[in-house]
């Protein structure tokens, strides 16, 4: 018999957790509340976790949900991170149909592709913003997104290190 076959623990129609659905969804919230945390800093140093998160997700699952949930999930980050309320809406929505967009496009991906895909987004996203704070009368120039943008960046492969932990989990392998 085979050594797999042998240490198995698995029961036959053991199937994804309870609310298996709903975990992706609860991790770019808890991602995107990490922006509540009482961190003192003269500028803003640390990257939109939620976006990071839903980048992953969306990367790694492309069936966790649909691309409607952007929406909301971007409505709870605007709330819980201050933002103007529907900067996160519009551009979560954005960067879903744009990699819906290019999951149709693109017959394979490899790591380093979904990382410079995460990039240009991310890239975009902190664009995105600086371009609305200037807009609300916020004068900063834009080398002061650089630090968010490179620890977002540098960050995404142990956000898709943790998106691949908990889906390993949810659905119960």
């Amino acid at each position: 018999m085979v050594r797999a076959a042998l240490s198995s623990r698995r029961r036959i129609g053991q199937g994804p957790r309870a609310g298996a659905m709903y975990i992706p969804a609860a991790t770019v919230v808890v991602a995107s509340a990490l922006s509540a945390l009482p961190i003192v800093a003269a500028a803003g140093w640390y990257p939109d976790f939620g976006f990071l998160m839903l980048i992953a997700w969306r990367l790694l699952r492309g069936d966790a949900w649909p691309a409607w949930w952007a929406a909301p999930l971007g409505f709870v980050n605007d709330v819980l991170t201050g933002a103007p309320i529907g900067l996160s809406v519009a551009w979560w929505t954005a960067a879903m149909l744009i990699l819906d967009i290019v999951d149709r496009r693109t017959i394979w991906r490899d790591y380093w592709i979904e990382w410079a895909l995460a990039a240009l987004l991310l890239c975009a996203n902190e664009t995105a913003e600086w371009w609305v704070a200037g807009l609300m009368g916020a004068p900063f120039a834009y080398r002061s997104t650089l630090p968010p943008l490179l620890i977002a960046i540098l960050s995404f492969p142990v956000a898709a290190w943790i998106v691949g932990r908990l889906d390993h989990w949810r659905l119960g392998q």
